[in-house]
């Protein structure tokens, strides 16, 4: 799980945390342990704990799907949480708008902000640079023999960075970078530069 926090806005950006997904899963039959839904809350917990953003930016596909029994740890989440909330709508938010503002988090398409573009899908931003989610980017790493390890990753481009998924049930796409890109991937316990 990544986050970037954007020290001078005191601003920090959580893409894809797909609240709702595992719920939503087993409800119709997989067998996905209730235990997990829990660890995105503690995740999140522990990044606002770590930065104490004035505001929180989810880049989208903050809850999965329609509304389920997940619903009421996302509004006590938010009950606790100071400071503002953004969501920067993404595909899977099908919520209506008016039940993320009744909990004062303000529902965005886009958000232009010192040059940068905040969307959910990644965007050609013209002049700005483009954050954005969407992708659930990772990386594949090679060894000297056959093994290898996929893990998820930051995915810098000239014009773009591509958040990780945050979410604990997510799954993820491996992207191949090129000689302009850069690749921040992400183990248990740091954030490691692996290609520019």
């Amino acid at each position: 799980m990544g986050v970037l926090f954007w020290e001078q806005q005191s601003l920090l950006l959580i893409s894809d945390v797909h609240l709702g997904k595992i719920s939503h899963f087993r409800k119709y039959g997989a067998a996905v342990p209730q235990v997990a839904l829990l660890k995105n809350y503690t995740a999140l917990d522990a990044a606002v704990a770590f930065f104490n953003p004035k505001t929180i930016c989810f880049m989208g596909d903050l809850f999965h799907s329609a509304m389920n029994s997940e619903w009421k740890l996302f509004q006590e989440w938010t009950a606790q949480v100071r400071g503002k909330i953004i969501l920067v709508s993404g595909n899977h938010d099908i919520i209506s708008p008016l039940k993320y503002e009744e909990m004062g988090i303000e529902v965005v398409d886009q958000l232009i902000l010192n040059g940068f573009l905040l969307t959910h899908h990644p965007q050609d931003g013209g002049d700005l640079f483009n954050i954005s989610g969407h992708i659930h980017p990772a990386v594949r790493l090679r060894g000297s023999g056959r093994q290898s390890v996929k893990l998820p990753c930051f995915f810098r481009s000239p014009q773009q960075l591509i958040l990780p998924a945050f979410g604990e049930f997510t799954g993820n796409h491996v992207l191949k970078p090129n000689k302009r890109d850069t690749v921040y991937a992400i183990t248990e316990n740091e954030v490691i530069l692996v290609a520019n």
